[in-house]
Parts: structure tokens; C-alpha cells; sequence
């Protein structure tokens, strides 16, 4: 890990920063001055992402799926101070009786896999206060139907957060696992269903809507630059993970 100049400007990197919860995170770095350095897949959402973030940001060109681009990536980083991963896919939900496997497998090949190497590619780049901050999902620990596949995604990844925090120390590693959030994720749906969807969750969780990516950013802001959290998930749920009494 290496060692930063308390004086210099703040460099984070957010993993899958072009849209939804990773541009509303990189917006919320770059609005205080940080520099901030964007990863996705595709050019033209990074540039348009870039156009709506501003300050003192950048994109770079990567598929998180793929190790040569991470290993590429990391060559050219230099030191950060906050590294976010935000990078998903929507594989492996269903109806566990119907799930294909493959799909399964797909599911971990899009966001377990990668998380995990981004983290060990990362850690030489870590500054000596380093953090790194995971974006899970509320399904690792929820009991919905049709989400069993999506739970031991985000479940494996959650599972390593308090070993991690010991073993990475002084980096600080924790995870934001958010609920349902109303970002691009959800455009595979059509829109009136995804209304329908959004209508009736909103309805059994007691904030009484879904979230928003500002609202996810500002809990990964919290966890990255409070230096005395780690080895945490901070559920972001609007308490649908809450007992009732229902």
C-alpha cells in the first residue's frame, strides 16, 4: 500500500461510475473537490456520465469481467485514496426450480468475480488510509422468492467483508447493500411493470417508496471517509428488511 500526502486532493475510483449508483457516488466525490476517476464499458456513457459529474473527473475505458483489462487499469492507477465498486449484472434471479444454472454461473462471472479481483488488484494502489467500499444488494440476507441466485451472489461477497477488514488493515473494507433503487438496473423491465413493482414494495416498506442513487452515494460517502468504520454493511433498505409484525 502506499503512502499519501494528507495535503494532496482525494483520489477515488469508482468502479462501474457511468450510471445509477456509481455516477451518483462519483458526483457526490467530485461536488467536494476530489478527483475522481470513472470505470464502464462503454465510451459514450462514460463521456455522457462525465458531462453530468464534472470537477475533476475522468474515465477509463474497462470490462470489469475481463482481468486484462483490470491488470491494465491498476498499471496506469497510481495511489487512491477511496475505491468504490459499484459493477453488477442482472443474471442469476428466477424462480429457483426454473433457474438455469449457467445463469448462475453468469450471475458470479458479472459481479462476484470481478469485485473480488478489482479488490486484490487494488490493494497495492491503497493509500495507507485507504478505503474500499462493495455495493451488494439487500437480496444476501433477504427471504423473497425468485431471488435465491441473486442471495448467494451478494451473500459470498458480503460473507468476506469482517475477514477482509482484519486481514486488509489499515485499509478499511466495508459494503453498502442497498434495496430496491430506481436505477438503469431496472430498465429490463418493462416500464408499467416496473411501476407495478416499485407500487407494491413501496407499499410493504416503511419509508413507503424505493430508493435513490443520491441516497445510496451518501451511506458509500459515510463508510469511505469516516476513518474509524470498517469491517461493516450498511444496509440502505428503507427498512424493507425490517420485521413488521404484518
Amino acid at each position: 500500500m502506499t503512502t499519501a500526502d494528507s495535503a494532496t486532493v482525494q483520489r477515488v475510483v469508482v468502479m462501474g461510475g457511468s450510471s445509477g449508483i456509481g455516477e451518483a457516488t462519483a458526483a457526490l466525490f467530485a461536488a467536494e473537490r476530489a478527483e475522481v476517476v470513472i470505470t464502464g464499458r462503454t465510451q459514450d456513457k462514460i463521456d455522457a456520465a462525465l458531462a453530468r459529474i464534472g470537477g475533476k473527473s475522468t474515465g477509463y475505458r474497462m470490462d470489469a469481467a475481463d482481468q486484462a483489462d483490470i491488470t491494465a487499469f491498476f498499471a496506469q492507477s497510481g495511489p487512491i485514496d477511496h475505491l468504490v465498486i459499484a459493477v453488477s449484472g442482472a443474471a442469476g434471479s428466477g424462480a429457483f426450480a426454473d433457474l438455469d444454472l449457467d445463469e448462475l454461473e453468469a450471475g458470479f462471472l458479472q459481479k462476484f468475480w470481478p469485485q473480488v479481483r478489482i479488490l486484490k488488484a487494488a490493494l497495492p494502489h491503497l493509500t495507507s488510509t485507504g478505503s474500499v467500499t462493495l455495493v451488494t444488494a439487500a437480496s444476501a440476507r433477504a427471504a423473497f422468492a425468485g431471488t435465491s441466485g441473486l442471495a448467494a451472489i451478494n451473500g459470498a461477497l458480503e460473507a468476506m467483508i469482517r475477514p477482509l477488514a482484519v486481514e486488509l488493515a489499515p485499509a478499511r473494507i466495508n459494503a453498502v447493500s442497498p434495496g430496491v433503487i430506481d436505477t438503469p438496473w431496472w430498465d429490463r423491465v418493462p416500464e408499467a411493470q416496473r411501476r407495478d413493482l416499485f407500487d407494491g414494495l413501496a407499499a410493504t416498506t416503511p419509508v413507503g417508496r424505493v430508493g435513490h442513487p443520491d441516497e445510496i452515494a451518501r451511506a458509500i460517502h459515510s463508510l469511505a471517509t469516516n476513518g474509524f468504520i470498517t469491517g461493516v454493511v450498511l444496509d440502505v433498505t428503507g427498512g424493507a428488511n425490517l420485521p413488521t409484525g404484518r
